[in-house]
């Protein structure tokens, strides 16, 4: 089971960032704790939209996916 999410900055809206997790809530709060390198600068975050996978290689894929440039203008035209 896995979760692909998007959260943004609050701070600084024109931040997105796209991962992927098996608990949304905590993986949140290691944005917003400045535990992941990637995210700690624009912190604090908050989720925009989280899609759940029960297999993981499609999550896997969806998520590689949302972070082309084609996935980018989809996640933007679905998920902001």
């Amino acid at each position: 089971m896995k979760f692909v999410y998007i959260i943004q900055s609050i701070e600084h809206p024109s931040q997105y960032y796209t991962g992927i997790t098996d608990d949304v809530s905590r993986r949140l709060n290691d944005h917003n704790t400045g535990k992941s390198t990637h995210t700690k600068r624009y912190k604090p975050w908050k989720i925009v939209s989280y899609t759940y996978f029960a297999d993981e290689s499609k999550a896997e894929s969806f998520e590689r996916y949302l972070k082309t440039g084609s996935g980018f203008a989809f996640s933007k035209r679905h998920c902001h």
